[in-house]
């Protein structure tokens, strides 16, 4: 993608909340693009940004190998903003002193403002004392020349510091987790003000930036996308069709494992009222059968994912084929599969969004959301016309009700599920709580419980419901229904669910489990 005019360069010291710097700078209207610090000099070249943010890490600036900014940055003429470990580095590189805490500070803390500076303006004055989320053992002894300390807290003399002649701040604290209350108008503050930036980063300025970049890729070559139904892929295809027309064709593929009502839905509305190409197939006879006998977690996944790539390959050979193949990759996918290093050895995880696929079938990628976040491709979709309800919909897994049917999946399994995961999203919908909800499903669970109905004893299944609040999925919190509303929920589907006769919740967080149950 073209880079916009005003941007700015995060480097990736290996924070495990750098995604959130990313975020923040883009909700105050700026683009941003976090980069490896090995990498850095040469993306500070490419880029040309208005203003460099450095990120925490789980190194020490003491250690000999630690991570260090690349000198073309300290050397230019840009607004630096040191967050935790990059204040410390900051300081390390430009004269300051860094070493061991002997106050260590994790969580909340509370730090007193001692001075002003442009990078307090408007949202701190000297005096106040503002709660921040800090995280830190090591901390500045001495600072460089030209700074001045204007924030202090029991554990770190030098909370804040700034040098308003070069335009260089640091902070101890984590202005962009969402425990510093104030820490979004700082960084909007920094970019905006102190670097002189135009809010110009929009959807609606993507978009235009994008459908001239598709076209110039595509040109007259025709593209396939695998359209799973979820919102990537959906708002992906959306942009693509815009840009190119009929030259684009969506492949559906139909494993038996979805939702109620989903595959009718994504049908409708990319054939009827969006006129979007579409080949429709229905494959769940042949995932019923594969999947048969199959009860390991991983041995569903790669089944499914196999059969998938199967299916596609031959519907693709049907329609002529392609030279281009798009997918629904997101900005978290990119950045999770470059480790903070710049190598291979820590990478946190491969990103392959279509398990191979592209080697296979010998088709160069169209990835169109690849400099999106979560909540940014939610924003497109809107700006191209997707109905909010759909935009809005919960994350949705790629082997859909096979990893919430912990055991051998079978088509019955999947029935008795759909029914109870449509009365629990219905009630859900009802409450008003859907938008408060980052994911809510049902779980069909291999445990049989004796029960009464009537006067007869029942021995079904147990049926265990989840719901969660998160902003990215990596962590969550468990959504704290009230008890009448579990109690509706359990009666209902108790009641209307041939082969449930005991409903649970699941108080569990992330971590230490996981959003989905497989």
């Amino acid at each position: 993608m073209t880079t916009p005019p005003d941007s700015v360069l995060i480097l990736d010291f290996g924070s495990q909340v750098t995604q959130l710097i990313a975020r923040r700078v883009r909700e105050a209207g700026v683009y941003s693009e976090i980069v490896p610090f090995a990498k850095g000099g040469e993306a500070y070249d490419r880029l040309a940004p208005r203003a460099v943010i450095l990120s925490g890490s789980p190194a020490s600036v003491t250690d000999a190998d630690s991570p260090r900014i690349p000198e073309n940055i300290l050397a230019a003429d840009v607004p630096i903003l040191g967050i935790c470990y990059g204040e410390q580095v900051l300081c390390a590189q430009t004269g300051g002193a860094v070493g061991p805490s002997g106050h260590r500070e994790f969580g909340r803390a509370d730090i007193e403002i001692v001075d002003d500076c442009a990078f307090f303006d408007g949202v701190w004055k000297k005096g106040d004392k503002p709660h921040v989320w800090m995280s830190h053992g090591d901390r500045i002894d001495a600072i460089p020349a030209g700074f001045r300390p204007v924030a202090v807290s029991a554990g770190a003399p030098f909370a804040a510091i700034a040098n308003d002649t070069t335009r260089r701040y640091g902070v101890q604290f984590h202005p962009e987790v969402y425990h510093t209350p104030d820490g979004a108008r700082l960084l909007a503050n920094f970019v905006l003000n102190v670097a002189g930036m135009a809010p110009t980063w929009t959807m609606a300025g993507f978009r235009a930036a994008k459908i001239a970049e598709i076209r110039a890729q595509v040109g007259t070559e025709r593209v396939l996308c695998g359209l799973s139904g979820g919102v990537d892929s959906s708002v992906a295809a959306l942009l693509i069709h815009e840009a190119i027309g009929d030259q684009l064709t969506c492949v559906f593929v139909d494993h038996g494992l979805l939702r109620a009502g989903e595959a009718e839905q994504v049908v409708t509305m990319f054939r009827e009222h969006y006129h979007i190409p579409l080949v429709h197939v229905d494959a769940s006879d042949a995932f019923m059968a594969g999947l048969a006998g199959v009860t390991d977690p991983e041995k569903k996944r790669k089944f499914i994912g196999g059969a998938f790539i199967d299916v596609f390959e031959a519907e693709a050979k049907k329609i002529g084929g392609a030279r281009f193949l798009a997918q629904g990759t997101l900005y978290p996918d990119v950045i999770e599969s470059v480790s903070f290093t710049g190598g291979p050895s820590v990478t946190i995880k491969s990103h392959h969004n279509v398990g191979g696929l592209p080697a296979r079938m010998n088709m160069a990628l169209v990835e169109p959301l690849r400099e999106l976040f979560k909540d940014e491709v939610r924003r497109l979709g809107v700006e191209l016309g997707l109905p909010p309800a759909f935009v809005g919909r919960h994350p949705f897994p790629g082997p859909g009700l096979a990893i919430r049917i912990p055991g051998e999946v079978t088509k019955e399994a999947c029935d008795t599920l759909r029914k109870a995961d449509a009365i629990y999203l219905e009630e859900i919908h009802k409450a008003g709580l859907y938008d408060e909800i980052w994911q809510a499903f049902a779980v069909l669970l291999p445990v049989r419980t004796v029960g009464v109905m009537g006067d007869g004893r029942t021995y079904d299944k147990v049926c265990g419901l989840r719901a969660v609040t998160s902003v990215d999925g990596m962590t969550a919190d468990v959504y704290p229904f009230e008890s009448a509303f579990l109690s509706r929920c359990a009666t209902r589907i108790v009641n209307e669910v041939p082969g449930i006769n005991r409903v649970v919740y699941d108080y569990t967080s992330k971590p230490p489990g996981t959003i989905e149950w497989e």
